[in-house]
């Protein structure tokens, strides 16, 4: 039995997950997913332009797990581009710290699950919240293949 897999650490959320080809019948085209954490090591490397080293250490792994994961990454991302696949963006090991807030006007108490909701309230939609505590947030993904 091999060792379970370590969350990845990620910063970023994108607002969008699905990228379908123009001109395309829904019916031939096939699905590629890329995981969370393989968006994350593509955005840190190719357009934070950090080295390996920097990349791993802000996604807490080693080097060669971070050139695992963007290798992956570029391999799903190159098939989509020549075959016209589509790209899901779910799923994945991965964690990121978020904050728990409170809202300034009807005082409730929240957890963020995503970067991008992190400024708005879900009980009355105010944007006046404060990021009071930092939590962890942990997502493991399994569909029954190998998550390397």
């Amino acid at each position: 039995m091999g060792r379970p897999i370590k969350c990845r650490r990620v910063e970023f959320f994108p607002e969008d997950t699905y990228f379908v080809p123009w001109g395309k019948p829904k019916c031939e085209i096939k699905e590629m997913i890329l995981k969370v954490e393989e968006l994350e090591a593509m955005r840190l490397k190719d357009i934070e332009e950090l080295n390996q080293e920097e990349c791993a250490q802000r996604m807490q792994v080693s080097r060669q797990t971070f050139q695992n994961v963007i290798d992956s990454a570029r391999k799903k991302i190159a098939i989509a581009l020549t075959e016209g696949n589509s790209i899901r963006i779910n799923g994945g090991n991965y964690r990121a710290t978020f904050c728990k807030s409170r809202c300034f006007n009807c005082d409730s108490i929240f957890e963020i699950n995503y970067e991008q909701d992190k400024h708005i309230c879900p009980v009355c939609g105010s944007e006046n919240i404060i990021c009071s505590k930092k939590i962890d947030f942990c997502a493991k993904w399994c569909d029954g293949h190998n998550n390397d």
